[in-house]
């Protein structure tokens, strides 16, 4: 049985998932996806690539997260496995393409200046 390797980003979150044919079980970090991401708007997200390409139920997939918030854990998690989607079968790409899930998302926190008090707030300026 072949098993697909990929890896997801978003902000700091890193996915790699482990896909391969089987019931549909998904597990992310050695827990069940539904406990791991507890609300629904988090659970649609993993879900996404499946019922695009209606897939539902198709695969196992094993997933290990690390980084980030759990909003940019599951965006991660739902890039890999659109990707390894793609690997396994490539006429799904124009599909999960249309609906912007092959695209890696670039936004991440800009960085701390020197002589400022964030990215871009400065220090209070008093004038006397």
């Amino acid at each position: 049985m072949e098993v697909v390797n990929t890896l997801g980003r978003r902000k700091t979150a890193v996915a790699r998932a482990y896909v391969q044919k089987g019931t549909g079980e998904i597990v992310v970090n050695k827990k069940d996806y539904k406990a791991y991401f507890t609300t629904t708007v988090l659970q649609y997200k993993i879900n996404q690539a499946f019922n695009v390409t209606k897939t539902l139920g198709e695969y196992d997939v094993m997933i290990s997260v690390k980084g980030g918030g759990v909003t940019g854990q599951a965006e991660a998690v739902r890039l890999a496995i659109a990707r390894a989607l793609v690997e396994m079968d490539e006429t799904h790409k124009p599909a999960l393409r249309a609906e912007g899930l092959m695209t890696r998302n670039p936004k991440m926190v800009e960085r701390k200046k020197p002589g400022q008090k964030k990215a871009r707030k400065r220090f209070q300026f008093s004038k006397r």
